[in-house]
């Protein structure tokens, strides 16, 4: 039977994909990506952080693909590995809202009541600050290391599942089925993780998508303004940051390439999101 369902649900992938090119195209590039941030520091043909300084300042070349820095870094180098760093942060932190959000937000919906009335003032509370305002707090606070940054990305991030995770199981917390495992015995706790929460699993995977892009540009940002990775580790943001004092010069490769990087993984991601919808949505397998 497992078997069966596996293959009924990559036989409905494959069909979602062909019938919609941009979601493969998507899908194919969110594979490169992880690929990238896997293997691609293992073979870059430079060490992103070694200095060469007569090579400064070099133009794309056949020998420097995306040119050198103003400290003669191979740019390319640095941004497959820079690769790694911005997934890593944006995956985890995402992932880490996700679970707790999904969790948290279920059982709101669930049980209602006093523990419904205080998660909903905290989120608002959160939702009230401006988002990337508040994580420069949280990370000016805490300090600009990377389980700081994931941290911040993370709790910024919580407010977007708990309130789906909650209006979904609100919706469906008396339908029959829920009704039928009370009566089988199933005490609240086994309801919400067995039969609620895994009904609500794929709608949120498309928010966790979308939410994948917009952590990336966090990230990002906060390396921009100097609170988030520490130069001289090879990360989107400080490559940007970095190269922004030579845009007036002509070294367009510094900023173009890495601000690139970012424009089509945050796409990428948010592209997916509308095919991941019609891909996990059991509706569109009839």
């Amino acid at each position: 039977m497992s078997l069966t369902a596996t293959s009924s649900g990559l036989r409905h992938t494959v069909w979602v994909l062909r019938g919609n090119l941009v979601t493969a195209i998507a899908a194919a590039a969110a594979i490169l990506l992880a690929l990238v941030a896997i293997f691609g520091p293992m073979l870059v043909p430079y060490d992103p952080v070694a200095s060469d300084v007569p090579r400064a300042l070099q133009p794309p070349s056949a020998l420097h693909w995306a040119g050198t820095d103003q400290l003669g870094r191979d740019v390319f180098s640095r941004l497959i590995v820079a690769t790694r760093l911005d997934l890593a942060i944006a995956v985890t932190a995402v992932s880490v809202s996700f679970v707790i959000g999904a969790v948290i937000g279920s059982l709101c919906g669930y049980v209602g009541g006093k523990l419904d009335r205080a998660v909903g003032r905290f989120v608002d509370v959160l939702m009230a600050f401006p988002l990337f305002v508040l994580a420069m707090a949280m990370v000016a606070a805490l300090g600009n290391r990377v389980e700081n940054i994931v941290i911040a990305t993370a709790i910024i991030n919580l407010p977007f599942y708990i309130r789906f995770a909650r209006a979904e199981v609100n919706i469906r917390r008396n339908l029959g089925w829920v009704e039928a495992a009370r009566a089988c015995g199933d005490g609240h706790v086994s309801v919400v993780l067995r039969f609620l929460l895994p009904n609500v699993l794929p709608a949120m995977a498309v928010q966790m998508s979308l939410n994948l892009g917009w952590a990336i540009l966090n990230a990002a940002g906060l390396s921009f303004i100097g609170l988030g990775v520490k130069p001289p580790t090879p990360e989107w943001g400080i490559m940007v940051a970095e190269g922004a004092r030579f845009i007036s010069t002509g070294r367009w490769w510094l900023v173009s390439f890495p601000g690139l990087a970012l424009m089509l993984a945050v796409l990428c991601f948010n592209l997916l999101g509308d095919g991941l919808r019609d891909i996990l949505d059991p509706r569109m397998r009839t």
